[in-house]
């Protein structure tokens, strides 16, 4: 019985230090790749946008009717 713990402890060491080398290697080459796309690729300044204004032309009437609408769908889904 001794034995056969000895190898299941001798397996679960073996497998965790699979996993922890290859999630080092994985940080590794994530902050390899990082370091090399922004040497490469730089940020692009800034730029500032510009938002249309929009100006709403919508008649009350028109407001009125869909403010009930949403209001009977919602009752409808209780």
């Amino acid at each position: 019985m001794s034995e056969l713990m000895g190898s299941g402890v001798e397996l679960m060491f073996v497998g965790m230090g699979i996993v922890f080398l290859f999630l080092t290697m994985l940080v590794i080459a994530i902050n390899l790749m990082s370091s090399l796309v922004q040497r490469f690729f730089p940020e692009a300044p800034a730029t500032t946008l510009v938002v249309p204004v929009v100006t709403s032309t919508i008649d009350k009437q028109t407001v009125a009717a869909i403010t009930a609408a949403l209001h009977q769908y919602r009752n409808k889904q209780k």
